[in-house]
C-alpha cells in the first residue's frame, strides 16, 4: 500500500530510505530541497527513514512578503477608508492571521516561484480572511473565492464527494494560473486585480472605453466599474500598508514563521475522516482546516487523495497507515425504498434527521426520490461497506424552489447560471433554449436556493475566463452573506459525523 509524502510545492524527490527492521519499513519521504540544513528525528525508533532537510525558518514570512512587494501602490480616501476599517477591528485581523498561520508559507512559495509579485499571496485576506470554508451567496467558494464554472475551467473539481475550490493546494495553484492569464493580456497588474475580481471582459471594455476617448486607461482612470471593483484593489494596498507597519495602525501581527506548515500525504486508501484524523493524531477541527474540501465524512471519490497534515504528524499518519491491514471506511450506500421516510432512514441507523440531511448535502425542504442512494453509517468498518460505496452512484437533491429572472442589460446566460448557482445547460433545459442567447426583459425560469431576494444588491456574477476570448471573471467575494461562521469568531457547523458538509460564511463580511 504505497503512501508518498511531499511538501506542497516540492519538485524534488528525496533518496530511497534504507531498509527499516520488521514488522515494516516507513513509507518514501519527499521534502522541498531546502535552502539551509537541519535534521528531523525520525518519531520511530529503529525505524529511522532518510529525510532530505527542511528549510530553516530565516525570519518571519511577513518581512519576506513586504521585500517582495512590486505593485506600484496607490493612495486616496478608499485606502485610508480600509485602513481605517481594519484598525477598528483588532480581532478580525488576529483571526485572519491565526488562520493564514498555516496556508500563507505555501502560497508564498508558490506566488515567488512563479516570479508574481508577493502581495498577490495577501490576496485572500480581501477574499475570505483566509476562511477555507469560505462561501458567498454567489457560490464561490474558498480562500480564493471561486465560482463554480471557473472553477471547473481552471481544473477544480467539483462533484458529490469532494470541491476542489476547497482544496488549498490546488485552488492556489488555480487562482495564480488565473492571474497570471489576466496579466498576460492586461500587463497591469491592478487591472489584472479588477479582472479577477470584475472579470476580464468588464475591464477589457472599460479599458477601450478611456482609449476611444483619448484618456488615461490605468485603474484609478476606469470609469463605470463595480463599487465592489472600484474597492477592491485599495483595500488590497490597505492590507499591503499594515503587512508594512502595523504599529502604524495600531495593530500587532502575530508572527508566521518562514517555513512551512504543512505536508501532502498522497495515497489511494478511502477510510473516513474521523479515522484519518486518528491516525495523524490531530483534533477534527485541525484536520478539517487543512482539508476542507471533503464534502462528507469519507474520503473518497478519487483514484488519489492528497491529505495535508501538519509536518510534525506526517510521519505518523503514513507509518500507522502503513501498518492498518484492515478496512478504514465505516460508511455504506442505503437506497430508498418505496413509502420509506428520511426519519426512517435516521432511526435505523442511529442518526438525527438534521445530521443525515447534512451528510448527504439534502436541504430541509427537499424530498428525496425511492432509489435515491443515501450515506448511512455502517456497524463496523468492512469491506463490504466501501465496496458498497464503489458500487453506488451518489447524486444530489434538487434543492430551493423555482422562480423566474428577468433578463436586464448586460446579462448573459453565463452570468445568470453564476449567480443562482446552476449550469448554463440547466438553464437551457428548463427553458427550452436552443441557443445561449437572451435578451433584455425576458423572463427565465430558475430553480435554485439561491432566492431573488438573496440577490438584491449583489454585484452581477460572472462566467468563466473561456480558453478563447471574452470569458469573464471568477466571482469575486462580492456577495459574501454576514453570517457567523467559521472566521467571524463563532464556528462553522459541521455534521456531527465529523464531514465539513455545511460552509461557513466569510469572517466578518
Amino acid at each position: 500500500m504505497p503512501v508518498v509524502l511531499a511538501l506542497a510545492a516540492c519538485a524534488t524527490p528525496a533518496p530511497p530510505p534504507p531498509e527499516a527492521p520488521p514488522p515494516a519499513p516507513l513509507p518514501t519521504i519527499e521534502f522541498l530541497p531546502p535552502p539551509q540544513p537541519i535534521v528531523l528525528v525520525d518519531p520511530f525508533a529503529g525505524a529511522a527513514a532518510d529525510l532530505e532537510p527542511l528549510p530553516v525558518a530565516t525570519g518571519d514570512l511577513w518581512d519576506r512578503i513586504v521585500k517582495g512587494y512590486t505593485i506600484p501602490d496607490i493612495q486616496g480616501p478608499l485606502v485610508e477608508k480600509w485602513e481605517q476599517w481594519y484598525a477598528a477591528r483588532p480581532d478580525y485581523v488576529a483571526r485572519t492571521v491565526e488562520r493564514s498561520r498555516r496556508y500563507l508559507y505555501h502560497i508564498v512559495t508558490e506566488v515567488e516561484a512563479r516570479g508574481m509579485p508577493l502581495e498577490i499571496a495577501l490576496l485572500p485576506m480581501v477574499e475570505s480572511a483566509f476562511n477555507p470554508n469560505a462561501l458567498s451567496v454567489s457560490r464561490a467558494s474558498g480562500i480564493w473565492q471561486f465560482m463554480p464554472s471557473t472553477g471547473t475551467v481552471y481544473g477544480l473539481k467539483q462533484n458529490w464527494w469532494f470541491d476542489s475550490r476547497r482544496d488549498v493546494v490546488a485552488a492556489t495553484n488555480s487562482a495564480l494560473d488565473y492571474l497570471q492569464n489576466l496579466n498576460a493580456e492586461f500587463n497591469d497588474w491592478q487591472l489584472s486585480l479588477a479582472a479577477y475580481n470584475w472579470g476580464e471582459g468588464n475591464v477589457r471594455r472599460a479599458v477601450a472605453r478611456n482609449r476611444a476617448k483619448g484618456l488615461a486607461a490605468d485603474f484609478e482612470s476606469l470609469s463605470k466599474m463595480a463599487d465592489e471593483t472600484r474597492n477592491y484593489v485599495p483595500k488590497l494596498q490597505a492590507v499591503k500598508n499594515i503587512v508594512a507597519d502595523p504599529q502604524k495602525y495600531g495593530l500587532v501581527l502575530a508572527d508566521v514563521p518562514n517555513a512551512p506548515y504543512f505536508t501532502v500525504v498522497r495515497t489511494t486508501v478511502r477510510m473516513d475522516v474521523k479515522r484519518a484524523t486518528e491516525l495523524a493524531e490531530l483534533p477534527l477541527d485541525e484536520f478539517l482546516a487543512l482539508n476542507p474540501q471533503h464534502n462528507r465524512p469519507v474520503i473518497f471519490g478519487a483514484d488519489e487523495y492528497a491529505i495535508l497534515l501538519p509536518i510534525d504528524k506526517a510521519e505518523i499518519f503514513a507509518a500507522k497507515l502503513d501498518l492498518i491491514d484492515q478496512p478504514l471506511v465505516s460508511w455504506q450506500a442505503h437506497r430508498m425504498k418505496a413509502g420509506e421516510t428520511l426519519p426512517q432512514v435516521a432511526i435505523r441507523y442511529g442518526l438525527s434527521v438534521e445530521t443525515l440531511r447534512s451528510v448527504n448535502g439534502i436541504g430541509p425542504r427537499a424530498r428525496v426520490p425511492t432509489g435515491f442512494a443515501l450515506l448511512v453509517p455502517s456497524q463496523r468498518a468492512t469491506k463490504e461497506a466501501a465496496a458498497s460505496l464503489s458500487d453506488t452512484v451518489f447524486t444530489t437533491v434538487p434543492s430551493g424552489r423555482t422562480f423566474f429572472h428577468t433578463v436586464h442589460r448586460g446579462d448573459t446566460l453565463y452570468s445568470i447560471a453564476a449567480r443562482y448557482g446552476v449550469t448554463t445547460q440547466d438553464l437551457k433545459r428548463w427553458n427550452s433554449l436552443a441557443r445561449e442567447d437572451v435578451r433584455s426583459g425576458q423572463k427565465l425560469r430558475v430553480t435554485s436556493d439561491v432566492s431573488p431576494l438573496k440577490t438584491v444588491g449583489i454585484k452581477k456574477a460572472r462566467a468563466p475566463m473561456a480558453k478563447s476570448k471574452g470569458g469573464k471573471g471568477h466571482g469575486g467575494n462580492g456577495g459574501v452573506a454576514m453570517r457567523s461562521g467559521a472566521g467571524g469568531g463563532g464556528s462553522a457547523k459541521k455534521s456531527t459525523a465529523g464531514a465539513s458538509a455545511a460552509r461557513a460564511s466569510v469572517d466578518g463580511r
